[in-house]
């Protein structure tokens, strides 16, 4: 063949390549343009058919050349809102969103079908609320989806999803889970139109944080994970075959299954990680302990077994059994290079928790040892149960407390002493049915010291012998013996001896001498921005038994001594905010402890004490111990909300007139403990209660049993002078039964029902009125959680002694004046004139009553509800001597009353209390 016959060849097929390279250029381009219409309709019908939520982007392209060889439809700058209830909030937005799209559909089908997602520089946030209600159930399944004859699906048949580069939040309030992945990379392909299919992936995190209930798990760890994961799509279920994950530098085999259910998930759960080496576990910890890490000699085999299986379903309380074992063997930990390392650490931990219940867990600690050259330490733990635990447990350590810590390398702890202790113990803790482990043990502390980067100064001189015995597993047989107990901080010393027995009858022998600032000393262990001020100081002597102290057998006891407090904030469970002691002096003399000029503060309210406190002993160390004393207190201001209970609760209002019940939040009515049985002779010169303003009162205070009894208390409210006896006491923190006896002279009604929400109430018709009344009046009934009179509860009844009040404008006597012709029924006048009643069942009964103003003697009784409406009966007496009348009916409300001549009535109807 001749050389340009060659050449020739050579030509043409270049030519007949460069003319197939540009038809298929031609393609690339053209293709896209020639179908760009009918793709994005496909979409646009796609996204309304399909998703329940909100879709919005801000351009569309189509193109071969994103990600080639593929077809892809992009939308940029994509927004999509989450479904109910977060309809109004973003769940997932991107830079950009392509779709791969089938070519031969755009040619050959009448659908587009759509196999490949790429997502760039995303964001997507999953919520799921308290009730289990997520916010990513946007795309509606076939059967949701209306039908129509023209419809030409476009079908999201996928094979491959790639995320580049984007965020995951993933928070989940019904189960307290909450995470977040930064900078993650996803790669999954697998034959996605089925439903059934088998998906294979690879992701990659540069930052995984794990938070559980509040605590951080996993912080700013990195993440490599090749995953095989069994979808099915018609349950929404997910089965990991074979997911080998990396955490930082720890390997672990994850498998399971995990399905979605209607309100909550099945989860079966698989987290093992075999034979790792100590050091690659700790790889995986918060970053706090990185630092720690690169200065510090680890080895050790490690296993790790966890499983979480079952139901998890918030609203019906329904939760998965958890089961987490741990092993250690042959642990070596040296940190810094300390001449005494911590070796032969073990440790072999099962933990079972079922339903995720504390009070059904069990932990099998069946041994934790080390050594730190010849010292040792060693233990054995089983507990079964959290509230009344079995226990089977035992202790054994003689130990250098500095070595250990400079072998741990323990971050911002110093700590020194020689530790020897020996204790085993075996049996069930249950308070209720006083059952105590039987027990036997030591602990012996010498030359302790204690210093943190919380405070400057170290706690030194620690010293501590104790002792704990109990030979048949009972209250009454444990003993325990301190003997010394002491520190000393801020070169001041503390002194504690102290012998127990038979907690049944406590048998107590304790001396305790010295000085504390509790502000500092709580500093030591305290994290910056808390604070607790407080100073005692103490020279005690208590000898004695409870029994003896509970039944007045004060010549048996010997209790002596002082005790000085100073700023000592004290909190209680009764109350939502501390009682401060801000100085006293306490003498205590056998049961008694006595004081002079106690100050004490709590929120606004500031209070002077004299007095006595008896069974203080008993009262402290026991459930059962009565708190008796009596005391004379003063105070210039006492604010009686700020001792509302601090529970909250939702409840339906009270008021009968409101018919669709609303939510309130409920303050809590106040609540006095059982376990006092105190007496106050008491004045204050100003009390605030409920929007009252109280002047000078005084009275007789007793607290008994739960119940605040009130005798001869005497107040000025509203200008004049008030005397009551009331009995008060608290059922639950939102209840609260009462009952008073009250007589108010001379006060002024038109301020009274200004200023008195419960006389506005009781007695609305006051609007209308001016002058000077008198009231004697007996009352019991129920608070709400608002400290609020529930008015169906209320039971009672009195006198209004009316001195010289003028009527004006009041609807009732407008009317009566229109049925009569009688102006002068309009604006009445009475003088003297006594008005009795009974309430009950919401309704108050007026008895006959007479009053005589310009020649009329009217004569009125009958019913009101204190919701206002109206069923009186009324003679009108004509002038001269009213032998002549006209009989009435008033019904209506007191806004809009109805008058009619005759006498016939309608009864109301009576609001029962339902409690």
């Amino acid at each position: 063949m001749s050389k340009n016959k060659s050449k020739s060849i050579v030509f043409k097929i270049a030519k007949y390549v460069g003319i197939t390279f540009a038809v298929i250029l031609g393609l690339l381009f053209l293709t896209p343009i020639v179908f760009a219409d009918q793709i994005k309709e496909q979409i646009k019908k796609t996204a309304n058919e399909r998703l329940s939520a909100e879709l919005n982007y801000s351009d569309v392209s189509v193109s071969f050349f994103r990600h080639f060889p593929s077809l892809t439809l992009t939308l940029n700058d994509l927004k999509l809102n989450g479904s109910a209830p977060y309809k109004d909030q973003q769940f997932i937005t991107a830079k950009e969103v392509s779709f791969g799209i089938d070519v031969a559909s755009l040619i050959f089908s009448k659908s587009v079908k759509i196999d490949q997602i790429y997502l760039s520089d995303s964001s997507i946030n999953i919520k799921v609320n308290e009730k289990g209600e997520a916010n990513y159930n946007v795309y509606k399944s076939s059967a949701q989806t209306p039908k129509t004859k023209d419809s030409t699906d476009t079908a999201l048949k996928l094979e491959r999803i790639e995320i580049i580069n984007s965020k995951i939040v993933y928070d989940d309030q019904s189960t307290k889970v909450h995470f977040d992945a930064l900078s993650f990379n996803y790669l999954g392909k697998g034959n996605l139109d089925k439903a059934i299919f088998d998906l294979y992936s690879k992701a990659k995190i540069e930052k995984l944080n794990i938070v559980y209930d509040g605590e951080p798990y996993l912080m700013n760890k990195q993440i490599d994970a090749d995953l095989i994961t069994k979808v099915n799509v018609n349950s929404l279920s997910f089965v990991f075959e074979q997911n080998n994950l990396k955490i930082n530098q720890l390997l672990v085999d994850f498998k399971g299954k995990f399905d979605f259910l209607k309100d909550g998930y099945n989860m079966d759960l698989v987290l093992k990680s075999d034979n790792s080496d100590l050091y690659d576990v700790f790889t995986a910890f918060p970053p706090k302990y990185i630092t720690w890490l690169s200065k510090t000699e680890l080895k050790g085999n490690t296993n790790l077994f966890l499983t979480l299986k079952g139901n998890y379903i918030a609203s019906q309380h329904v939760a998965p059994d958890l089961n987490l074992d741990l092993k250690l063997e042959n642990g070596f930990v040296n940190y810094n290079k300390s001449p005494f390392p911590v070796s032969n650490l073990n440790f072999e931990i099962k933990t079972t928790v079922p339903s995720l219940n504390p009070d059904l867990l069990i932990v099998d600690a069946k041994n934790l040892s080390l050594n730190v050259n010849k010292d040792y330490l060693k233990s054995t733990l089983y507990m079964k149960g959290l509230n009344t635990p079995d226990i089977n447990a035992d202790f054994k350590a003689k130990i250098d407390l500095e070595k250990l810590n400079k072998g741990l390398g323990i971050p911002d702890l110093t700590l020194k002493g020689s530790l020897i202790g020996d204790v085993t113990a075996k049996g069930k803790f249950d308070q209720k049915n006083k059952l105590f482990p039987v027990t036997k043990g030591n602990i012996d502390l010498k030359n302790g010291y204690l210093k943190t980067k919380y405070y400057p100064n170290a706690i030194t001189k620690i010293a501590l012998n104790a002792k704990i015995e109990n030979q048949k597993g009972t209250f009454k047989d444990l003993k325990i013996n301190l003997k010394p107990a002491q520190f000393t901080f801020e070169g001041k010393p503390v002194f504690v001896e102290a012998a127990l027995s038979d907690f049944n009858d406590l048998n107590y022998d304790i001396k305790a001498r010295g000085e504390l600032d509790v502000n500092k000393i709580y500093k030591v262990f305290s994290h910056d921005g808390l604070n607790l001020d407080g100073y005692v100081k103490a020279d005690l002597a208590l000898k004695g038994r409870q029994s003896d102290a509970e039944k007045g057998n004060y010549s048996k006891l010997n209790n002596k001594g002082t005790l000085e407090l100073r700023n000592i904030g004290i909190a209680s469970e009764y109350f939502p905010q501390k009682f401060v002691i801000k100085e006293g002096i306490f003498k205590i003399n056998q049961d008694k402890m006595t004081f002079n000029n106690f100050l004490a503060a709590y929120g606004q309210s500031d209070f002077t004490m004299n007095g006595y406190l008896q069974n203080v002993f008993n009262y402290a160390t026991s459930k059962t111990g009565i708190l008796r004393g009596s005391f004379k207190v003063s105070a210039r201001y006492i604010n009686i909300d700020e001792f509302m209970s601090k529970t909250t609760a939702d409840a339906s209002v009270t008021q009968p007139e409101i018919q669709n019940k609303t939510e309130t939040k409920q303050t809590g009515v106040i609540i006095i403990p059982a376990n006092l049985n105190l007496q106050f002779t008491a004045n204050a010169q100003k009390v605030n209660f409920d929007k009252l303003n109280i002047q000078n009162a005084a009275g007789n205070l007793k607290m008994n049993n739960g119940r605040l009894t009130m005798q001869n208390t005497g107040f000025n409210l509203i200008g004049c002078s008030v005397t009551m006896n009331a009995n008060y006491q608290a059922v639950t923190p939102q209840k609260a039964n009462f009952d008073y006896a009250v007589k108010a002279s001379d006060f002024d009604i038109k301020r009274a029902y200004n200023e008195i929400d419960v006389f506005k109430k009781m007695a609305s018709a006051a609007e209308k009125a001016q002058g000077i009344v008198s009231l004697d009046y007996q009352l019991k009934g129920r608070l709400n959680g608002n400290m609020e009179p529930v008015y169906p509860s209320l039971a009672g009844g009195g006198t209004l002694s009316i001195k010289n009040v003028k009527v004006r404008g009041l609807k009732m006597f407008n009317a009566v004046s229109k049925q009569t012709s009688s102006e002068a029924m309009k604006n009445p006048d009475l003088s003297k004139v006594d008005i009795k009643t009974t309430i009950k069942n919401n309704i108050m009964t007026v008895e006959r009553f007479k009053f005589k103003f310009a020649g009329f003697r009217p004569r009125i009784e009958g019913t009101t509800s204190l919701d206002g409406k109206l069923n009186l009966k009324m003679r009108l007496g004509l002038p001269p001597l009213g032998i002549f009348g006209i009989p009435m009916t008033v019904t209506g409300t007191q806004d809009n009353p109805k008058i009619k001549a005759g006498r016939k009535t309608e009864d109301l109807k009576e609001t029962v209390d339902t409690e």
